[in-house]
């Protein structure tokens, strides 16, 4: 989808936008390439118009691989398929991040599971990792089965699937709520390897409660999410791996910021830092794609749990929903480097 922006100002009084790329699978995979170097693609969908190509031209300057987009025709006015537009104000401080979506009749919620072949991607492309969240899913009818698919193709393949709930309210209200969110997340995370989300996610789309959280999400607090993600991975075998960041909001521009997550067995946990923020924005995705490296190159559970609240506090750092951060920038952080000047 594409990002308007109107910085500093607010959405209903803006009087010029920047534009970003962006989207939660989008921003994961283009972290992980332009970041950290690896190799990575989008299975996704555009309306064939300047608005599209546009789209086209900030994803190829991510580095993302588009071998696999499809391209819609578009009818002029955009009945039938149109391309997605987020509006999103940064806040801040007593004022919250802000966003309005415009994201109805979009190509990429027209996808079905036979628009793929999936045996090609996971089996001759050889596709290590798939990721997927309940952004896509939430969009039409069709997406979760889509994603439903696609999982189940993957694992069938060795390929590892991670989830991100990333649950959002305006995107549900309409179409059945919590209600239909439970049914669509808790048939695909029966399907899912490595599941991310926070403690709304966890509550609002899989209906686990998480204990111990009235006060703000603070070390005293990391036992009730344990908890959580134990009763999870009783109910969900299958997960290898979870991973969930830890925010107390101060205010808009400052925020603590942390992780806990399990991997076969284990617990670990990243005590929460306090970080200004420029743009909350993408900072969960940028922490999923840091996870995620830490899994691929075998590093450990704290490694990869430290990884990802590294590179989520640079992502949100910068404007925009993607990061601009470099791998080593990313350890200078993990190893506890200040924000002094380098030169």
């Amino acid at each position: 989808m594409l990002r308007l922006d109107p910085g500093s100002r607010r959405i209903h009084t803006a009087r010029q936008f920047d534009v970003w790329e962006g989207g939660g699978e989008y921003n994961v995979a283009r972290g992980l390439r332009r970041c950290f170097g690896l190799r990575t693609g989008i299975i996704t969908a555009l309306a064939d118009n300047p608005v599209g190509r546009l789209l086209e031209d900030l994803m190829l300057q991510g580095g993302v691989d588009l071998s696999l987009l499809r391209w819609f025709p578009y009818d002029g006015v955009g009945r039938a398929t149109r391309n997605g537009l987020n509006f999103t104000e940064s806040g801040f401080g007593p004022r919250a991040a802000l966003g309005c979506s415009d994201r109805g009749h979009t190509a990429v919620a027209q996808l079905t599971a036979e628009d793929f072949d999936w045996d090609h991607i996971f089996g001759k492309l050889g596709s290590r990792w798939l990721h997927s969240g309940g952004i896509f899913c939430a969009l039409s009818e069709t997406t979760p089965a889509v994603a439903n698919c696609a999982f189940k193709l993957a694992k069938a393949n060795g390929t590892i699937v991670s989830y991100d709930l990333n649950y959002r309210d305006s995107l549900w209200r309409s179409v059945g709520g919590q209600v239909k969110a439970r049914d669509v997340n808790r048939e695909l995370v029966s399907s899912v390897d490595v599941l991310f989300g926070n403690e709304e996610d966890f509550t609002a789309a899989l209906g686990f409660e998480v204990e111990g959280t009235d006060a703000g999400y603070s070390e005293l607090d990391s036992g009730g999410f344990r908890r959580m993600i134990e009763k999870v991975v009783e109910t969900y075998p299958n997960i290898k791996a979870v991973a969930t960041t830890l925010r107390t909001a101060k205010s808009a521009s400052f925020n603590g910021w942390g992780a806990i997550g399990y991997y076969q067995g284990e617990f670990a946990e990243v005590t929460q830092r306090e970080f200004q923020i420029f743009d909350r924005v993408g900072g969960g995705d940028s922490f999923a794609s840091g996870f995620i490296l830490g899994l691929l190159e075998s590093r450990g559970l704290e490694w990869a749990l430290r990884c990802g609240v590294a590179h989520g506090a640079l992502a949100m750092s910068t404007p925009g929903d993607t990061s601009m951060a470099s791998r080593a920038e990313v350890e200078r952080l993990m190893g506890g480097q200040s924000a002094r000047i380098s030169r």
